[in-house]
């Protein structure tokens, strides 16, 4: 019976034109991968600067491996906690001009554990309405009341704070958001959040490392960190590795090491992606000619598509997606694209409202990988796939 249920589920997805499946490389992740023993340049990472693959990055991962083993073992309350997770978090809080920062295992587990924290029954959680998924996982498991604001609308977004009945409020914000690659506007945010005593919560993931000469939006706008703005930024997206950590006065991290079930309850990274975390940063911090590139290849490959008047939103970032009318027209396209030995996964309704491809511009793209992107796309349209 239990078969039956699942097969039936499974039928209605595909019939839908919505089933997943898993597409694993034979390679190592960067800017071309194999798949089922083929090549194709890849358009689909987060790995903005490439540092994945860095060399220093590797072998202070190789380094920490070798002194301290592979798993953590333990929470890090307990004793899963080395000297070099605290060593990244003095220099994330001075990379972000914060007091202090917190790691956690994954941008997802973060919003999930320290959203629920911040927050309690007498709080209202505006939440922009296409935030990342973490972040609407995180509001439902709160106890807050929570009001989803039209995207970016902050003239709604004043009106539902003035209205609201409970005198205690958050507002959660991408920097970034993730399928549209559009900027947040939070110079305007901030104000209103000072204006009615508020708290804002900034989901920093796609912005650290490429706005505001890598420290992310806030640096991006000239704003300093304040005590009633919380920033979390992932280590899995342009540093390359793997967990997140949260950024903002001592007495809220103090607050969340006490309260947030996601740290409490999870062993902690192992001491070797963390070692690679910090050198990762350190290169950040020192060499801007990875972030120029990223830029230059992001402004090269947007305006070599110009001209062919697709809908790519309101990109304003590397994220750049091309939105398409159905789910049967992304997935025509992105098969062309494999075709082609590119590759770049669709997405679909209801993932998104509009099915669309999101292409992922890096540093470690050359020349020839972006006009060949283009020259493929040009292709696409003639055959009017896109």
């Amino acid at each position: 019976m239990e078969r039956t249920y699942f097969n039936e589920k499974l039928k209605n997805i595909i019939k839908k034109n919505l089933f997943r499946s898993l597409k694993d490389r034979d390679s190592s992740q960067g800017r071309k991968i194999k798949i089922n023993g083929k090549f194709y340049i890849n358009f689909s990472s987060n790995d903005y600067l490439g540092l994945c693959n860095n060399p220093f990055v590797k072998k202070a991962a190789l380094k920490a491996l070798q002194e301290y083993g592979l798993g953590a073992g333990a929470s890090r309350l307990l004793s899963g906690g080395t000297e070099l997770h605290k060593k990244l978090e003095k220099l994330l809080a001075y990379f972000k001009d914060v007091e202090e920062t917190l790691l956690f295992n994954s941008g997802y587990t973060a919003n999930l554990g320290v959203i629920p924290a911040l927050v309690d029954k007498n709080t209202v959680i505006f939440s922009d309405e296409l935030n990342h998924a973490s972040i609407i996982d995180g509001c439902r498991l709160s106890k807050a009341e929570v009001i989803m604001y039209p995207h970016k609308n902050l003239d709604i977004l004043k009106k539902m704070i003035k209205r609201r009945k409970k005198g205690r409020f958050i507002i959660v914000t991408d920097s970034v958001f993730s399928m549209d690659g559009d900027i947040a506007p939070i110079k305007e945010i901030i104000e209103i959040t000072k204006e009615n005593d508020g708290y804002l919560y900034i989901d920093d993931a796609h912005a650290t490392g490429v706005l505001g000469e890598g420290k992310g939006v806030l640096h991006h706008f000239g704003i300093k960190p304040e005590s009633y703005i919380l920033q979390m930024s992932t280590l899995s997206k342009a540093i390359g590795c793997m967990g997140a950590f949260i950024g903002g006065s001592k007495v809220v991290i103090q607050w969340l090491i006490n309260s947030a079930r996601t740290l409490i309850f999870s062993t902690t990274l192992p001491a070797c992606v963390v070692a690679a975390s910090i050198e990762a940063v350190k290169i950040i911090m020192k060499d801007k000619k990875l972030l120029k590139k990223l830029w230059h290849n992001r402004n090269n490959f947007y305006n070599g598509i110009t001209y062919m008047e697709l809908n790519t939103g309101h990109s304003e970032t590397p994220i750049i997606p091309i939105i398409l009318k159905s789910n049967e027209d992304v997935l025509r396209l992105s098969a062309f694209l494999m075709e082609n030995s590119i590759y770049v996964p669709p997405i679909r309704k209801p993932a998104v409202s509009q099915p669309r491809l999101r292409i992922t511009i890096t540093a470690s793209h050359t020349e020839e990988d972006i006009n060949k992107l283009i020259q493929v796309l040009k292709k696409a349209k003639d055959k009017k796939l896109c």
